[in-house]
């Protein structure tokens, strides 16, 4: 099957296949008892939104059978930002075996002794990691802590780029900048990332800044540019992109270049360019956290998504850019040579990896974000103003009518 068709495949079979696995999770909960031993035989993950191919999923526990003889069922339940995964972790309330971080968290849950290391000694299963390219190990490895090497603790697992997708019949202009998504001629055709971190590196970007702040300084000055855009921006959106995009409400909107290639093809007037002030560059690794209780089956199933097979299953239904080398190699040529999907060095060069910040620019970020998300400036602000001194004048007149008539009562 050609890339291109599996695309479609993809995009057509999502919604069925999310209530699928849905169905599959409420039943394996039903299933599995409280009991140590039940627990034994279940294999929970967390992972982003439509990031797997059903069949690799579906197929796990056969080939964890044939290469342990034991049974396994799985639990698989999604997110759409990295902060709630980490959050569900650091409050110990979930015991996901399997979670999928980019680095920036892996970075964060390192520091805070969140990650157990993986264990390679597979049996007489090979060992399908080191099939991950040493680039994309090097780059991961920039997050490590002192005596902890990242990649002894995450196996790259997707890797890809921010970058504007736009709606070439609803531009005048194709867009090259992120400062684009500032012109007021798109003024409610703008769409714009719904979380903090996203969102404030572009805007960092359009004033000169780092994608990483570097103080509560820097996050002022950024939500002042974030304020400045809020009335062109039409929604604030995560997966809610696709529809809007695909459906030609929106000109432009920033999102994460293996998603572009899923969009542009199901509407062709859409088109992707990596901003010329520099895109976030991110892998998404597969972790096993600190109180996951199924750490051999989680190694496991690790180990089988780097097999060049599954991982060409992979990156076949997901679109997003594979960091093994074997796979790379076995890709039609529209995917392997996409500038989307793998771009040029140059822009790499360019490119940005999220480091984790302090707490205090994390706290300032969070804050600054909700107040910007409530933020109304120029003509909404005085709108309410307006409306405000009508009503007192209305409440006033009603009043003197009132003291006019009693008044006219009393003669």
């Amino acid at each position: 099957m050609s890339y291109k068709l599996s695309i479609v495949k993809n995009k057509m079979m999502k919604r069925i296949i999310n209530i699928l696995i849905l169905l599959c999770c409420i039943a394996s909960l039903s299933s599995c008892g409280n009991s140590t031993e039940e627990r034994s035989r279940v294999l929970k993950i967390y992972n982003w939104a439509d990031y797997i191919d059903e069949d690799v999923l579906a197929e796990f526990p056969d080939w964890y059978k044939q290469q342990t003889g034991e049974d396994l069922r799985i639990i698989y339940q999604v997110f759409d930002i990295n902060e709630i995964m980490l959050t569900k972790i650091e409050r110990g309330h979930e015991d996901f075996d399997v979670v999928c971080p980019s680095e920036y968290i892996i970075e964060r849950m390192l520091r805070k002794d969140l990650l157990l290391p993986i264990d390679r000694n597979f049996g007489h299963t090979p060992d399908y990691i080191p099939n991950v390219s040493p680039y994309i190990r090097h780059e991961l490895n920039k997050t490590s802590q002192p005596e902890r090497q990242t990649e002894d603790y995450a196996v790259p697992y997707m890797w890809g780029t921010t970058g504007l997708i736009y709606n070439t019949t609803m531009v005048e202009e194709p867009p090259t900048k992120w400062a684009d998504m500032w012109d007021v001629a798109y003024t409610n055709n703008v769409l714009m990332f719904n979380n903090s971190r996203d969102a404030y590196a572009i805007a960092a970007k359009t004033i000169g800044l780092s994608m990483n702040p570097q103080s509560v300084d820097e996050i002022t000055a950024i939500t002042d540019a974030l304020k400045k855009q809020k009335n062109i921006v039409q929604a604030y959106v995560m997966d809610e992109v696709f529809d809007k995009m695909e459906g030609g409400e929106a000109a432009m909107a920033p999102y994460y270049a293996g998603d572009a290639i899923t969009m542009i093809d199901e509407n062709p007037d859409l088109a992707f360019v990596h901003p010329e002030e520099g895109v976030n560059f991110f892998i998404d690794s597969m972790c096993i956290p600190a109180n996951a209780k199924h750490q051999e089956a989680a190694e496991m199933f690790i180990n089988y998504l780097c097999e060049p097979d599954v991982g060409l299953a992979n990156a076949d239904f997901i679109g997003y850019s594979t960091p093994i080398t074997a796979v790379w190699e076995m890709l039609d040529d529209d995917l392997k040579y996409s500038e989307i999907a793998y771009p040029s060095q140059e822009v790499l060069d360019k490119a940005e990896v999220f480091e984790t910040l302090p707490d205090d620019i994390n706290a300032a970020m969070d804050a600054q974000w909700s107040e910007m998300k409530s933020y109304e400036d120029g003509g909404s602000g005085w709108m309410v103003l307006v409306l405000l001194l009508l009503a007192i004048a209305i409440s006033a007149f009603n009043i003197w009518r009132k003291l006019r008539k009693k008044s006219r009562d009393n003669y």
